[in-house]
């Protein structure tokens, strides 16, 4: 009948690894790959030593600040001391008011919300102030140059009204 195979050489059983070797193993690839990175504390270390400089350390450290001792409790003599910083006002340059004109009546920002308003859109109360008091300062501009506004749509109004006169007068 059938008896067992005997193991020959052609047919070699595979060797197992215990996991004792297949820890061992795994610990190897793990320190293979452990060490990639920079050293540790390496952001702390004087980069342009490297032994070069014989321990002498020409570049300080930016990250250190003054050694300056800032008192942490002050006195009402030391409030008193200390020089106020006053912000000196900055000078604008002085624009005659055609200048001043022109420039209100290219601006965009104006434009583009008189736009908003005129298509029925809302707009915020600090959007309406702005239209505001640009409005005013053309106004007043306008003032300073004589300038008068005039529609030219009354103007057309008051020539077909004399024109209608005209009719009725001649049709008599």
């Amino acid at each position: 009948m059938n008896s067992p195979k005997k193991p020959t050489s052609k047919t070699k059983k595979k060797y197992r690894k215990t996991t004792a070797e297949l820890n061992a193993e795994g610990r190897e690839r793990k320190r293979d790959t452990k060490h990639r990175g920079h050293k540790s504390g390496s952001r702390y270390q004087d980069k342009s030593s490297n032994g070069q400089n014989n321990g002498q350390n020409n570049v300080a450290d930016p990250r250190l600040g003054s050694k300056k001792p800032v008192p942490l409790i002050l006195d009402e003599n030391q409030i008193q001391a200390q020089p106020v910083s006053k912000k000196q006002p900055t000078v604008k340059e002085k624009l005659t008011p055609e200048r001043e004109l022109e420039l209100l009546e290219s601006d965009d920002r104006l434009d583009a919300l008189l736009a908003r308003l005129e298509d029925g859109e809302t707009i915020t109360a600090k959007e309406q102030e702005y239209i505001d008091t640009c409005l005013d300062r053309i106004d007043e501009l306008m003032k300073q140059l004589g300038i008068e506004f005039s529609d030219e749509d009354e103007s057309e109004e008051e020539d077909e009204k004399l024109d209608d006169i005209m009719r009725i007068l001649k049709s008599k």
